[in-house]
């Protein structure tokens, strides 16, 4: 599928601004951002549901909607699947019912009916619930009905939106693996619309991170992650801690890019080896950006020559606040007045005003401009 220069206005307001995007056959591609950012539009735009102001989609070399040729293939002949967030099952009808009635709008042959629905009965586990009326079904089972009344024709493309927002945690965690089978055994394109970054990380083969109707990034999980391209993504997507620094030199003694910045009074001194600045000059204030899962914590820190090998970046700092989180701690410190997030590993003991080392590896340590 592509989507060529797509704009959508309502009045003088562009929810979608000049959107570009190609998305391949088999992937799952999850729309990510904040509310409002403009990913629901797209999706309906992609849908067929509303039409946009300029711009092209095509399918497979078809063309879907073309602004500029008045072309607007309605919604019913695009050959997708759509899920919505509320789920939409039907209250009147049974499971079995909800599943067929694609295929019972498309004249499809009942013996074909019946054969279609027994298979995505099966592939989404509703076996035995034919006829269970779908106002008795749980949350997920809903769910389920849903995906299997999108999937029964075969469409080529699976859309949806924000399909696992109004379940529970451990059910939400369920249906992403069930959905992610489900996706290799049908092998459907999923366009995925979330604001849940652990959502489009654990389903995603690729994500489009989007902000004000316009795409910030695309790439797979791990660039995304590692790599952000601009500041909205490096603090969307994960966690970052970010710190207030000014740049004292290059490090001469650590090779090429290497930079040492100053924290607070100066007095506390780090070393990061990557650098998004467009120019680094002594004096110039930044901000030193590094993911909590990046930080070495503890009382011990140091004492090997450090997790990079030189035992740089090695600082003193205080335990402000420490949180229990089943498989590690979160340790929020102060050290020369940054206040960063860190994690620890159970096997530390830890206390709330207990002062500890840090140490941040130059390698994962990235200067940002201001």
């Amino acid at each position: 599928m592509r989507l060529e220069a797509i704009t959508k206005l309502f009045g003088a307001f562009a929810a979608v601004d000049g959107l570009a995007l190609d998305i391949l056959r088999g992937e799952v591609f999850a729309l990510l951002g904040p509310s409002g950012c403009g990913k629901t539009t797209t999706l309906r735009l992609i849908a067929g549901l509303d039409q946009p102001d300029a711009g092209r989609i095509t399918l497979d070399g078809r063309t879907l909607v073309s602004a500029d040729e008045n072309i607007f293939v309605p919604a019913q002949k695009r050959d997708m699947g759509l899920v919505f967030q509320s789920h939409a099952v039907w209250p009147h009808l049974t499971v079995f019912e909800n599943i067929a009635y694609p295929l019972r709008v498309r004249s499809a042959p009942a013996a074909e009916i019946g054969k279609a629905v027994r298979q995505i009965i099966a592939q989404v586990g509703l076996t035995g619930m034919e006829q269970r009326p779908s106002t008795t079904l749980s949350g997920g089972q809903q769910q389920r009905v849903a995906l299997a009344r999108a999937l029964v024709y075969r469409p080529k493309v699976l859309l949806l939106d924000e399909p696992f927002s109004n379940l529970d945690v451990k059910l939400r965690e369920q249906m992403r693996i069930e959905l992610k089978l489900l996706q290799r055994q049908v092998g459907v394109t999923v366009i995925l619309v979330t604001h849940d970054q652990s959502e489009a990380l654990s389903l995603a083969d690729r994500i489009a991170v989007m902000n004000y109707g316009r795409i910030e990034q695309v790439g797979g999980c791990a660039e995304l992650y590692d790599r952000p391209a601009t500041p909205f993504v490096r603090d969307f997507v994960g966690q970052t801690n970010t710190i207030p620094v000014t740049i004292a030199g290059a490090n001469g003694a650590g090779g090429a890019g290497e930079i040492i910045v100053a924290v607070g009074d100066g007095k506390a001194k780090l070393i990061s080896a990557r650098s998004m600045l467009p120019a680094g000059t002594p004096g110039q204030a930044c901000v030193a950006c590094i993911r909590p899962e990046s930080i070495r914590v503890g009382t011990a820190v140091g004492a090997d020559g450090g997790g990079d090998g030189d035992g740089s970046n090695i600082v003193e700092a205080a335990i402000e606040a420490l949180l229990f989180a089943g498989d590690r701690y979160e340790c929020f410190v102060d050290f020369a007045g940054a206040k960063i997030m860190a994690i620890a590993p159970r096997g530390e003991t830890l206390a709330e005003g207990q002062s500890v080392r840090l140490q941040l590896p130059k390698k994962a340590l990235t200067l940002w401009p201001s």
